[in-house]
């Protein structure tokens, strides 16, 4: 007879996986291929998941750094982090035809940095350096007009030209929490400090968040299905394990989990971050269900609809 397989309790989290800015990127790249043929180039990976990565370099998308790498006669797309302006006014230069697939939200951050800097104040920008998000976001105002803090320490000791001309904004990664105690404590310092009206940090990161905090508390172990180049999903392996589950972890598929790491567990969360397709969901429940006698329940927190626009050029 079989050996009767242990049960394991599946909790999927939702909202979790694509987001509006992150489809909306995806779709540009697909529908340049369609309009304008393959190759088409691409800036920087689309969004950080290399699932979705290689699946558009099957159908012709060609991956690169710098703008020199795109020969004249192709389209370029920039990725959904967004780009310094001297990105597009290098391609300008060149007379090369690029489709912008930065997400909306982060478009809106800079807009903000720019308004505050042309109200001559400085800028303080909550992120983490190196990030593709925060080097678009500071490439948009002049060298020395947008201050990085990445922490509550930094945000304690950081030394400003003008106190009273001061502004701040913050990646749509990041987690809500910790922004909430580092512009708490900017605030403590400079309390004429402007901000957003609205937080910076976007309704799907805040939903995804959300929706880890819920579960939990209710799970042995808890697993993350995102890059591990991707903010929002290290912000959700933290989360999970700040909100209840210290055996929390980043897995990028089914195929690299470790299964001795769950042996124990009766209850598995599972969620994925903004750029992790939904297949690599259905992977990893599969995986389980191989190994383990499995029932799954989903646990939503709130419902989204959001949808942002494609470049006209792409709709034409």
């Amino acid at each position: 007879m079989a050996e009767s397989r242990k049960p394991l309790k599946i909790v999927l989290a939702s909202p979790r996986g694509f987001c509006a800015g992150v489809e909306r990127a995806i779709q540009i790249v697909e529908r340049a291929l369609e309009r304008y043929g393959p190759p088409v180039y691409v800036r920087h990976e689309i969004v950080h998941n290399r699932s979705v990565v290689e699946s558009l370099e099957a159908k012709g998308a060609i991956f690169v750094e710098e703008l020199d790498a795109v020969p004249d006669d192709r389209p370029v797309v920039f990725s959904a982090h967004g780009v310094p302006k001297k990105v597009p006014a290098e391609a300008a230069r060149r007379n090369l035809f690029y489709l912008d697939a930065t997400c909306p939200l982060v478009s809106k951050v800079h807009r903000e940095a720019e308004r505050h800097h042309d109200q001559h104040r400085t800028v303080i920008l909550v992120g983490h350096a190196g990030h593709p998000e925060v080097i678009g976001t500071m490439g948009q105002l002049p060298p020395g007009a947008v201050l990085l803090v990445e922490n509550v320490s930094q945000a304690e000791t950081i030394d400003v030209p003008d106190p009273l001309n001061l502004a701040y904004a913050t990646q749509t990664t990041l987690s809500v929490d910790d922004t909430v105690a580092i512009v708490a404590a900017l605030r403590r310092r400079f309390p004429a400090l402007q901000g957003p009206k609205l937080e910076d940090i976007c309704y799907a990161t805040a939903n995804r968040q959300a929706a880890v905090k819920a579960i939990a508390g209710a799970c042995d172990a808890l697993v993350v299905i995102g890059a591990p180049n991707s903010s929002n999903s290290l912000r959700l392996v933290e989360i999970a394990a700040s909100s209840g589950c210290a055996r929390s972890r980043l897995v990028q598929r089914a195929a690299d989990m470790d299964w001795k790491w769950l042996e124990g567990a009766w209850r598995l969360g599972i969620t994925a971050g903004a750029s992790a397709p939904e297949r690599l969901v259905d992977e990893l429940v599969a995986a389980c269900r191989a190994r383990y006698q499995v029932t799954v329940e989903e646990v939503c927190t709130t419902k989204e609809s959001t949808v942002f626009k494609l470049p006209r050029e792409l709709v034409a």
